[in-house]
């Protein structure tokens, strides 16, 4: 079976730099694959597409060195299945509030006796290769959401779900939960502090932590935290920040 590009990262002690997609693009998911990702996560919660779309991107990241991976719109066991049998090699679920949601997710994501997966993997098992049955349990990454109070909450014991590889924040809903605006004000006050009690939740779990970012300072600082999975940006705001470079030197110019 292929290997995870994030899990290959992590276990090398570095952390993983993974893209986001979020257009109606093949050709979109394909350029940030070949942008020096390690891995690339095709969004469904907020993308304008749905799961016909998502399966053709990532037909499209197969054909990069970065690993397909995707975002489910809800923690839904069909469609995290489709997703799986479609070719992810790993599912970001958002909005896991307990460790009950968490054990359904991880379930989902695992095929008997560790989880309730059903067989029938389509392009998965044409991209991953015959032993894809044999290797996906230890091979599919498995993140929750960490983005509400109740999350926040239930850190501790969300992170000691087995199975479960780490948690991801959504610092925007995180922001919203804490009373804050949803821009990250990542360097001070309640967002810091709730960042930190999440990644020393996940370590202290053995779990690793992940964090979607929003400016490329925010993702310097995410890596000397200690975060093992650094989402720095996605592919609406890195065309609209280069176009905007691009026109200030035009005009310049």
């Amino acid at each position: 079976m292929r290997p995870n590009g994030v899990r290959e990262r992590n276990r090398a002690g570095e952390p993983a730099i993974v893209g986001w997609v979020s257009f109606d693009s093949l050709f979109a998911a394909e350029l940030i694959g070949h942008a020096g990702f390690d891995a690339v996560i095709v969004d469904l919660q907020h993308g304008p597409f749905h799961l016909d779309t998502a399966i053709g991107m990532m037909q499209a990241l197969s054909s990069t060195p970065a690993t397909p991976m995707a975002r489910c719109p809800a923690l839904d066991f069909g469609t995290i299945n489709k997703l799986l049998d479609g070719g992810a090699w790993g599912i970001v679920c958002p909005m896991i509030d307990t460790p009950e949601q968490a054990r359904e997710f991880v379930s989902a994501c695992r095929y008997p006796p560790a989880g309730t997966r059903s067989f029938g993997p389509a392009r998965g098992l044409l991209y991953g290769g015959p032993d894809y049955f044999d290797r996906a349990n230890e091979t599919i990454e498995t993140w929750a959401m960490i983005e509400t109070a109740e999350g926040l909450r239930n850190l501790e014991a969300i992170c000691a779900v087995d199975g479960l590889d780490g948690v991801f924040v959504g610092p925007g809903d995180l922001s919203l939960a804490l009373g804050l605006p949803p821009t990250p004000r990542w360097r001070e006050g309640p967002l810091a502090d709730a960042l930190d009690r999440i990644l020393q939740g996940a370590k202290a779990a053995g779990r690793r932590a992940g964090i979607f970012c929003t400016t490329k300072e925010m993702a310097a600082d995410m890596r000397r935290a200690g975060f093992d999975f650094i989402v720095p940006g996605f592919d609406a705001l890195h065309l609209t920040a280069a176009a905007r470079e691009w026109v200030a030197a035009a005009r310049e110019g």
